[in-house]
This record gives structure tokens, sequence and C-alpha cells, in this order.
């Protein structure tokens, strides 16, 4: 049964929709350069006001081990995702800073960068087309034989989400943020479309 995550949260209105629609996760984005960027403290403040049983993700990008663990206890955070260059020395060193679970995200540009997740160290991983956010798919055919859980990413929208949960490997989750936007911001609807449409493929195909 596909999970979903809605990446890319910022606002308090936001929080509403998820706590109306409740998602299995939602994102943080704790990388600068993105416009979906936001601090620790009003990521916690946000985690606040979630409801329970809805996981919270920190979205890093080549972040100092210490700010992210210090990130996580200020944000209350239940998973790290890693959207930069981290290597798995980086990953086992941040396991003596934290007890979460941890993400490592490929960027898939030849079906060579699929199999390299097959290796990762990490508790999860996921497969995504582009920068964080910048709404990019990518060449689905190149997931080949997946033989573990994985996260999809990149430009998921409620018009691309049924060929998503039908590929083989199927994914473990889907992951979108900018595909759900109307004016930068979660669009209830398009929100409501994109996870009523997973739940709704699951009972179908139960």
């Amino acid at each position: 049964m596909v999970k979903v995550k809605i990446c890319g949260i910022c606002h308090e209105a936001e929080i509403g929709i998820m706590n109306e629609l409740t998602p299995d996760f939602v994102g943080f984005v704790f990388v600068k350069k993105s416009r979906h960027f936001i601090s620790p403290e009003h990521a916690g403040y946000l985690r606040s006001k979630l409801r329970p049983g809805i996981k919270s993700v920190g979205v890093f990008s080549n972040e100092a081990l210490k700010n992210v663990a210090l990130t996580v206890e200020v944000a209350g955070l239940n998973m790290i995702q890693l959207h930069g260059d981290e290597t798995g020395e980086y990953v086992a060193a941040l396991r003596e800073y934290v007890r979460c679970p941890i993400m490592k995200v490929y960027k898939v540009a030849k079906p060579q960068d699929a199999e390299k997740a097959l290796y990762s160290t990490a508790d999860y991983v996921m497969l995504d087309g582009g920068n964080a956010g910048d709404g990019k798919t990518f060449d689905w055919s190149m997931l080949g034989r997946m033989r573990r859980k994985f996260f999809l990413s990149g430009g998921l929208t409620p018009e691309n989400m049924t060929q998503a949960l039908l590929l083989d490997p199927k994914p473990y989750a889907l992951n979108a943020s900018s595909g759900l936007e109307s004016r930068r911001t979660k669009d209830y609807r398009k929100v409501m479309k994109f996870i009523l449409g997973v739940r709704n493929f699951k009972k179908s195909n139960a």
C-alpha cells in the first residue's frame, strides 16, 4: 500500500490542510536556497500544530552534522531526508548524533543512478528527477529492478499519480511538493485529489 509524503510545508494554513487530509509524511525544508526554506523554530511551531500520527521529515543538503541534530531537536522531526552529496560515511556519522530514520535522495539521470540507491546505507532512499522542489520528472523506466523500498519524487501531480502507482517496481511512497501548489502554496483541491487518488487506488487494487 503506497504511502504519501507532502513536502515543502511552510504555512499554518497548509498544516490545516494536512490535518484534514492526513498524508503519511510531511516535509519541512531546511535548505536555504529553496523557496520552501523555513527556520527550525518555525518548523517546530508548525510541527506542534500537526495532527498526531503524521510523521515530520526534515530536508537537508550538505549540512553540518551538529546543525542537523539541533534542527531535529528544535523542530521535533521524525525523519531526516538528505538531498545533497552526503556519503555513506556522512550517514554513519549522523547516526551518532540522531536516533531517527535517515533517507538519502538519489537524482536519477541514468539507470546507474538508481542502482546506487540499492546499496545505500540509509534507512530509506528517494529517487528524484532534479533539484529539491523543481517539479521535474525523470524517465521512470530507469528504475529497473529496484529491489528495496523507495520514495518516488520529482514532478508528481494528481494527473500523473496513477501512472506512478502502476510502476513495477511499485514505490513505497509518493513524494509531491510544487505539483500540488497554486500561487506557491499548497492547493487544497490538488492535495485532496492526490491523496484520495492514492487511497482509492489502494482500495481498488487491494
